[in-house]
């Protein structure tokens, strides 16, 4: 079985659900919830809540596919939440819910699709206690999100930001979800303790480096390619890890703190390249992945392990 496919058809799933349950709805604050949903979106955290749960019971994943689309639907509401913050204008191509509509149905909209999240896990055809599990799961997810997006964005006001402060920001900010959705296809495929533990510490880690690399991106990918406005990290001054590492390395980005033209931002690639630190940060994500790996051999040998470490793979090489 092949990455490339196994995700679209999973995103093909998750697309059906979400024109069944929210494009078709009427009302102006359904169609702000739907607006993100619909824009399109790779669905890799649904994809590992399926394969996290066929990689403890083979074909278990059927029955949770309601758990896997609450799982995109958490996501969706974190990122309409945090374009709200950003400021940013563009999302998955199209303009962001609240420059659509305003900010009030943007605050609206996230909060009916995470409300929403909790009712599409609690419809999955598992056993109550595993819901019950799966829930609390999510919902420790979603208060450590949001303390993780604080964190990111009080590091804007410090210019001392550590590789330790970050790398915990990134675990809550970003880590958890994907953490939750492993465990969360672990807990209601049937799996068991250690299962469950080796799948959520896989989801973290992998979740940690899918950060990083979406740093990267976000400086090296092109905005018709990602998009996302490039370089919006870089104008704002923000934390990441590129930013620490060319701090270490005698770099200060925060001249780049400002509007930026293309051929300002090749050039602050160009002198990070030359520094290493781009190189640098990118072996922070590479060995994340390859010790989550490692831990994956507790699991029986079945392709949907081998999907699980080919995501991770995936995570920290792409380029959108």
């Amino acid at each position: 079985m092949e990455l490339e496919p196994y995700l679209e058809s999973v995103a093909a799933q998750i697309d059906s659900m979400i024109d069944r349950y929210f494009t078709c709805r009427i009302g102006e604050l359904n169609m702000a919830s739907a607006h993100l949903l619909a824009a399109g979106g790779k669905r890799l955290r649904p994809a590992v809540v399926m394969l996290a749960a066929d990689a403890v019971k083979p074909g278990s994943s059927y029955d949770i596919m309601q758990a896997a689309l609450a799982l995109e639907l958490t996501h969706t509401f974190t990122l309409i939440h945090d374009d709200i913050m950003d400021d940013d204008t563009l999302r998955r191509g199209v303009q962001t819910v609240h420059t659509k509509w305003d900010m009030p149905t943007g605050i609206l909209a996230g909060d009916v699709l995470y409300a929403r999240a909790f009712e599409f896990i609690c419809l999955s055809n598992a056993d109550g206690t595993a819901k019950v599990r799966a829930v609390s799961m999510l919902a420790r997810a979603c208060a450590d999100i949001c303390e993780g997006q604080h964190m990111d964005m009080s590091f804007e006001k410090r210019d001392d930001v550590s590789e330790y402060e970050y790398m915990e920001m990134v675990k809550k900010k970003t880590g958890v979800l994907y953490a939750a959705a492993a465990g969360i296809g672990a807990i209601l495929g049937g799996g068991n303790a250690q299962q469950t533990k080796t799948l959520y510490n896989f989801g973290l880690n992998t979740g940690i480096a899918f950060q990083i690399q979406d740093d990267l991106i976000d400086l090296l990918t092109p905005s018709e390619k990602s998009g996302k406005d490039r370089a919006s990290d870089l104008r704002e001054g923000k934390q990441t890890l590129i930013m620490i590492k060319a701090r270490e390395k005698g770099i200060d980005l925060l001249k780049y703190r400002r509007e930026l033209t293309d051929a300002d931002i090749d050039a602050a690639i160009a002198e990070l390249t030359d520094a290493g630190v781009i190189a640098d940060v990118k072996k922070v994500a590479a060995d994340l992945v390859a010790d989550s790996n490692k831990h994956l051999a507790i699991l029986p040998p079945t392709p949907e392990r081998q999907l699980l470490m080919d995501i991770g793979e995936f995570f920290v090489t792409r380029s959108f």
